[in-house]
């Protein structure tokens, strides 16, 4: 198979998801996009506030710090809500969203306690590249399927995870993807989740 032709399945392929993902209409539902401070992944965070806003859903961005937060290419956010203030009963979805900065949340309690407040209130809670190692330092990936960006897999399993190196995983309300390249997919995946 050439090259052009599998670029072009690659392309349909997308678009195919992209356009299921769009025609889910979540009016309503609310979700809250967990950024670090510094070194967010920003494409990650573009495409899933992008694909959950023109489903129709109210987001808003925390941070543990207020202000404007700053991606890894220079993207600056502001933030609306501190973590310190977050309530995940306030929430359909959480989701943290990944890049190097997103380590600052691994050992946070605040973050931690956010992941596990969203579970125990049957929200969808979702996490993308490095950012599943705070679900998994937080308790609630033990004894499920999640994924993560391939050099912290040690970390997951470490605290009871089933790691499947797949670019999105979906165990029961618990969302997980490996990295910027799963974001479609992965933000797919969120809509089906609140559509439920």
């Amino acid at each position: 198979m050439k090259k052009p032709y599998l670029n072009i399945c690659l392309i349909l392929f997308l678009g195919f998801v992209l356009n299921i993902a769009y025609a889910q209409n979540i009016t309503g539902k609310k979700a809250l996009i967990v950024i670090s401070s510094a070194g967010f992944q920003d494409s990650e965070f573009d495409k899933v506030k992008a694909v959950l806003d023109r489903a129709g859903a109210e987001t808003k961005t925390a941070s543990i710090s207020p202000g404007q937060a700053e991606g890894m290419m220079g993207k600056k956010v502001s933030v609306d809500i501190l973590l310190s203030d977050a309530d995940a009963i306030k929430y359909d979805a959480v989701i943290f969203i990944g890049g190097p900065g997103s380590s600052q949340y691994w050992n946070n309690y605040l973050a931690q306690q956010l992941a596990r407040d969203t579970v125990n209130n049957n929200r969808v809670l979702a996490a993308i590249c490095l950012a599943p190692v705070t679900l998994a330092n937080a308790g609630v990936l033990n004894g499920k399927r999640a994924t993560v960006w391939f050099s912290e897999a040690d970390k997951l399993t470490a605290n009871g995870a089933t790691y499947t190196a797949r670019p999105v995983e979906r165990d029961g309300l618990i969302i997980t993807a490996s990295g910027p390249t799963a974001t479609d997919e992965f933000a797919a995946e969120i809509l089906r989740a609140l559509v439920r």
